[in-house]
């Protein structure tokens, strides 16, 4: 594999890149895939048959034999199957993954701007596996979670080698030409595949902090090391949400700011002063270049600080805050520590809430898939009466439409963002 093939590579090619061997599920196996779901887990399977190494594309069968269609299989791995197609008339090929990277760029242009940085790619959400693709103006991050995207096909490219060269060629027929690609597959998860975390460039070298433009506002992008694949598209919108609440406000509290967004936008819609908060010095250097480039640094303080620190310290000399932002990473990555998290959720939002003026507003979200919709309700009404605020629910969003949430995929459905009124007693 060289660098020219991610360019070069032609995706028309109908090579088939099926290995020939199938699996067959248990009886009444195989709910999730049934009701629309994209994985096949090891004990749902009774048996494989033919010849294949891990990560070959092989046909999945019901337990009486009637075809559910294709995907990739990884011995190794409790996700045995990821599904690429439930129908049993497609023939997996160069082209056919190149038509499912057309649909998934058809998409973004019907449902969101697309003009200088969105995700081109969501995985199982775009029936693309594992695959996970943000386009930063003329560059791409990828993200590679499993081992079927990884292997040599019967046509030689590694299925993330055809779907990047097939993206590349969308994207150039927009007249947008990709001059750099770069690889942020370091994320544990992918260990449980049996591979190793890596990162680093799959095209020329050039500078990794890519200047892009959201919602009006100008960001410098670390898609070298920043977290995950540089920047969280997914709340680009929910970004916007705010403007109207922050355009008069006083004082705006920005907490676990990372490099700047909500406070940025904050800044931007108006609000006279902003304090962003952040536990990594990185991500506030970066915010701070943020705010120059916007010309908004003398309105906006940046602090170096544990946010659990912070706000009860805040509460104690009795400070308040027109809007209060919480935005803090997943405190659960598991089923196991839901309620751990669910404690963390309900103290983080009892302090922001006394920390709110009555009649003023609190954003607060949660990341984690684990954290479902109502346990996360369930953690803010418990704050709220610790707090003894009353809130009044302005809106409910979730991640911003280029990470689509396939039904029956629930891992796909994990942002919850919330803006309330918080009034007193009364």
């Amino acid at each position: 594999m060289t660098i020219k093939d991610y360019f070069t590579y032609d995706t028309t090619n109908t090579t088939a890149l099926t290995a020939g061997g199938s699996a067959i599920l248990r009886p009444h196996e195989g709910r999730e895939l049934k009701s629309g779901g994209a994985w096949i887990y090891d004990n749902e399977i009774a048996r494989t048959e033919g010849e294949f190494e891990n990560g070959a594309i092989i046909q999945v069968l019901d337990f009486d034999g009637y075809p559910l269609g294709y995907g990739f299989i990884n011995t190794n791995s409790t996700i045995r199957i990821r599904m690429l197609s439930r129908r049993k008339e497609d023939v997996i090929t160069p082209a056919f993954i190149a038509a499912r990277v057309r649909a998934a760029w058809e998409y973004r242009k019907a449902v969101i701007d697309t003009s200088s940085a969105c995700r081109v790619i969501f995985g199982e959400a775009d029936f693309l596996p594992g695959l996970t693709v943000d386009r930063y103006e003329d560059v791409l991050v990828v993200e590679s979670l499993a081992l079927g995207l990884e292997v040599p096909t019967p046509a030689g490219p590694s299925l993330k080698t055809i779907a990047l060269s097939a993206l590349v060629q969308v994207l150039k027929e927009e007249g947008i030409e990709i001059r750099g690609i770069y690889e942020r597959s370091d994320a544990k998860v992918r260990e449980k595949e049996g591979l190793q975390r890596t990162k680093g460039f799959l095209s020329e070298e050039f500078d990794t902090k890519v200047p892009i433009t959201e919602n009006g506002i100008h960001y410098f992008v670390d898609v070298k090391d920043g977290q995950k694949t540089g920047f969280f598209l997914d709340q680009k919108l929910n970004r916007l949400s705010i403007h109207r609440i922050c355009s008069h406000a006083d004082e705006v509290l920005d907490c676990f700011t990372h490099t700047g967004s909500f406070g940025l936008n904050a800044a931007y819609a108006g609000a006279r002063h902003v304090v962003s908060i952040d536990a990594s010095e990185l991500a506030i250097q970066q915010a701070y270049e943020n705010a120059k480039a916007n010309h908004l640094e003398d309105r906006i303080d940046y602090l170096v600080g544990d946010v659990f620190d912070f706000l009860p310290d805040q509460v104690a000399q009795g400070k308040t805050y027109d809007v209060v932002i919480l935005d803090p990473p997943a405190f659960t990555k598991s089923r196991g520590s839901v309620k751990a998290a669910s404690k963390g959720y309900r103290e983080i939002n009892a302090m922001g809430l006394r920390l709110v003026r009555d009649g003023g507003f609190l954003a607060t979200c949660s990341c984690s898939h684990f954290m479902t919709p109502e346990l996360f309700r369930t953690a803010i009404e418990e704050a709220a009466r610790d707090a003894h605020r009353r809130l009044r629910q302005v809106e409910f969003r979730q991640q911003a439409p280029d990470h689509p949430i396939l039904w029956a995929g629930d891992a796909s459905y994990y942002l919850k963002f919330y803006i309330f009124q918080v009034v007193t007693e009364r």
